[in-house]
């Protein structure tokens, strides 16, 4: 038996795992938003529609995509996992309690 050499079974690998979820130029968390976003602008309109007219559901139709399209350009911009950032300069006076 020294003579046969035990081969693993091969198994394709995903090359995209560690990509983030694309549609349309919108990655990840956005695709989410832009959906809100869209359907907010729909009901919008719908009650806009029914309180007010055909115009004035048609203004709050555009002002909530817009509005909705706006944060998620300038949010995508800074990055998807996009977190607080400090400035100015901080001092440590200490690292640990010896």
């Amino acid at each position: 038996m020294k003579g046969t050499e035990e081969r693993y079974p091969d198994y394709q690998l995903f090359k995209g795992l560690q990509r983030p979820l694309e549609l349309m130029g919108l990655q990840g968390r956005y695709i989410y938003w832009a959906a809100g976003a869209a359907g907010g602008a729909i009901v919008g309109f719908i009650i806009a529609y029914c309180f007010m007219g055909f115009v004035a559901g048609l203004v709050v139709l555009a002002a909530v995509l817009s509005t909705g399209i706006a944060l998620i350009i300038l949010k995508q911009r800074k990055g998807l996992h996009s977190k607080k950032t400090d400035r100015g300069v901080y001092v440590y006076a200490y690292s640990r309690k010896v």
